[in-house]
């Protein structure tokens, strides 16, 4: 029988521009919120569901995506329970659906045991920003494959022209262009020098789609994004509004305020 479309790459074929990916942490702000935010970001308009495994030492993530880490770890929140909840994930919610985490909680868990469970419960794909290229390539790869979980690697402005064809053969899904060398939620805007960055990686006319992240925070940036990319990725910004207000009606009116015409 032939297998089904991943999600993701469905996503790609049904809307070729400014697709939105949301990312939050699961747990936060509390334990059993993760499938309800998850199903109130697909009724408000959300494209992809990026869901954040709390990590105690995240590299790439700043603070306001680190403190809702924390709180989630504290609230009782690891990869086992997760899974648990996820159990419940697809009667919810029909989008694209990733895992992003760190490398340490998921060798713990056990990888081949780690993708049975993406593919049981319905995930589609995982950013591992620590996972080496050569290590995926050489030990990981068909693991992964086998399941149909895509795995998304990151790119920076700091990113060599090789390393980046390596990673567009290597990518599943899309490949996750950062838009600064800096971590999560430090800066405010796309300036020139992000632009110019974008445009370089346009002109190496790569085969996988591409989503901007870090630095998107609203209609504006999300728009500039769009200009360059298949879509983007809010996180930090979209933790700070659950932080403040978590509810269905917050969470709708966050999403429209970035989407609507």
């Amino acid at each position: 029988m032939e297998k089904s479309l991943n999600r993701i790459d469905q996503a790609f074929v049904e809307k070729q521009t400014g697709l939105l990916n949301m990312y939050f942490t699961a747990g936060y702000p509390k334990l059993d919120d993760t499938l309800r935010i998850a199903s109130a970001l697909e009724q408000a308009g959300a494209d992809i569901i990026e869901l954040g495994i709390p990590y105690s030492d995240p590299i790439a993530d700043g603070p306001t995506i680190q403190e809702s880490s924390i709180a989630a770890i504290e609230n009782g929140m690891n990869l086992k329970l997760l899974f648990e909840q996820l159990a419940h994930l697809r009667p919810k919610v029909s989008i694209p659906v990733i895992l992003m985490g760190y490398l340490n909680p998921v060798l713990q868990f056990g990888i081949e045991r780690f993708c049975q469970k993406c593919a049981e419960v319905g995930i589609d794909g995982v950013i591992l920003p620590d996972l080496p290229m050569h290590e995926y390539q050489s030990v990981y790869k068909e693991l992964f494959e086998s399941h149909g979980v895509h795995n998304i690697f990151l790119i920076t402005p700091q990113t060599s022209e090789q390393r980046i064809q390596i990673i567009d053969q290597q990518s599943r899904g899309f490949i996750y262009m950062v838009s600064s060398a800096s971590i999560t939620g430090s800066s405010q805007g796309i300036n020139d020098i992000q632009t110019t960055y974008f445009q370089k990686i346009n002109q190496m006319r790569l085969s996988t789609p591409k989503m901007i992240g870090f630095g998107i925070s609203d209609k504006e940036t999300f728009d500039t994004a769009n200009k360059y990319a298949q879509g983007a990725i809010i996180g930090s910004a979209f933790i700070r509004q659950l932080t403040k207000d978590a509810s269905d009606q917050a969470i709708h009116q966050f999403v429209h305020s970035i989407i609507s015409e």
